[in-house]
């Protein structure tokens, strides 16, 4: 018999996994798939060519390549640091009460009906995800409370890789698809989107970007929102709206939120996620805001009290740091004008991009019509490319694309410009 003491022979440390005989608890975890656009990521990194181009990013890109700050948040930045009168504390659970405030009259409008018959619930969430997955754990708990509501979930094919997983990890399990991109067509099918959403079980929640669907870059018409409004209302079934970080179409912020707007104002029950990340270029601060549009007042407070209880089992309070940005940004008319001037020259960037983009493509002579870079909107845009063309462009040209074609315009630069047209040009005509 061994004293205590005693010391464990070699053949006994191998086989267990440590010198007190026990495996570890994570033996068998296994290492987890990557994204994407964390390989893609990996294999630009590994890449030597001097003229490598990374268009899969997430962030909005000036035209030095620089990930890009306004100079209104930086000098707020600035002057909160250095007021004396400013003292660390925790928000509450929901958030700072004036960012929740600013951030609800962005998405609805400061005379939103919802918002004068106080029907609404907004939340502060560390990120953009992080609001989706508290609407996610709200709806679980929404729809039945004898028994947890599981699904369905629709998202758009094609979508953000992450949004099934935030979902799933919210204990919704059944998650559907329904059609929206056409590669034939290069644009949204109506038809087939709504015929899948006929199909849907009442009381399905559909995820519908309000802005810059990523990753497409396609958004739906004003028209084309009304018919969908019209076919959850008739089926019964739950909108819950994205305005996600890349949702710089247009540079006006009510244009950005209208479809928000125009649920609301149907009398629609909704959430809708936001991100505050590209259009403040806080990219570092993670802040989200989870908007609750109800039926009547009446059901404020509990629902106040299950978000309350959710965000203190997921992150307790959120960071003030942003927050307390975007919420003096928004609360003073002379800083949002320039904030709006801002945002409107970071759109008008991307715009002329594209139409330099498109402009180069037919002066090489590019196979097929290239209006869809115009004709789409936000951050990203679909070219059409296939997998084999997207390959093409990594291996032979260093130029790095999501596997689905789509690519960040305002990654493309004056420096590079010319050199991803004929690429592209090349991945078109080039036999594979």
């Amino acid at each position: 018999m061994k004293r205590p003491d005693s010391k464990l022979n070699e053949t006994e440390v191998k086989e267990n996994g440590d010198a007190g005989g026990h495996l570890s608890v994570f033996t068998n975890v296994h290492t987890a798939a990557g994204s994407p656009e964390k390989r893609l990521l990996s294999a630009f990194k590994k890449d030597t060519n001097p003229g490598k181009a990374y268009l899969a990013g997430r962030e909005y890109y000036s035209e030095d390549g620089k990930t890009f700050e306004l100079r209104l948040v930086r000098r707020i930045k600035q002057q909160l640091s250095a007021d004396p009168t400013t003292r660390p504390e925790y928000p509450s659970p929901l958030g700072l009460t004036e960012f929740t405030r600013r951030a609800t009259e962005v998405a609805l409008g400061k005379s939103s009906r919802a918002i004068v018959e106080e029907r609404v619930l907004g939340v502060q969430t560390p990120g953009f995800t992080a609001a989706v997955r508290l609407g996610a754990e709200l709806l679980r708990n929404w729809y039945d409370h004898c028994a947890a509501w599981c699904g369905p979930v629709y998202l758009s094919s094609p979508c953000d890789d992450s949004l099934a997983g935030i979902f799933q990890a919210a204990g919704i399990q059944d998650i559907r698809e329904y059609y929206y991109w056409d590669d034939q067509q290069r644009g949204v099918c109506l038809d087939k989107l709504l015929e899948d959403l006929e199909k849907a079980p009442e009381r399905s929640v559909v995820v519908l970007s309000a802005s810059a669907h990523y990753p497409t870059g396609a958004d739906l018409s004003h028209n084309q929102w009304a018919v969908i409004t019209e076919l959850i209302m008739r089926r019964r079934l739950f909108p819950f709206l994205l305005l996600p970080p890349q949702a710089l179409c247009y540079g006006n912020v009510e244009r950005e939120a209208w479809p928000v707007q125009y649920c609301a104002s149907q009398g629609m029950e909704l959430l809708c996620a936001q991100s505050f990340s590209h259009c403040f270029g806080l990219y570092g601060e993670a802040v989200g805001h989870l908007l609750c549009v109800l039926k009547q007042n009446s059901l404020l407070l509990s629902v106040q009290s299950q978000a309350a209880t959710i965000v203190k089992s997921l992150w307790a309070q959120p960071s003030a740091g942003g927050a307390n940005i975007v919420a003096t940004v928004l609360s003073n008319p002379a800083h949002v004008v320039e904030w709006k001037e801002e945002v409107k020259h970071i759109v008008e960037r991307c715009m002329l991009i594209r139409e330099l983009l498109r402009e180069r493509l037919r002066l090489l002579g590019a196979p097929g019509c290239w209006d869809r870079l115009t004709q789409q909107s936000g951050l990203y845009c679909n070219t059409g490319l296939n997998e084999d063309q997207v390959e093409f462009l990594s291996q032979r040209r260093h130029v790095y694309l999501l596997p689905s074609g789509c690519l960040n315009v305002s990654a493309i630069n004056g420096r590079n410009l010319d050199y991803i047209a004929e690429s592209i040009h090349r991945a078109l005509t080039t036999s594979l």
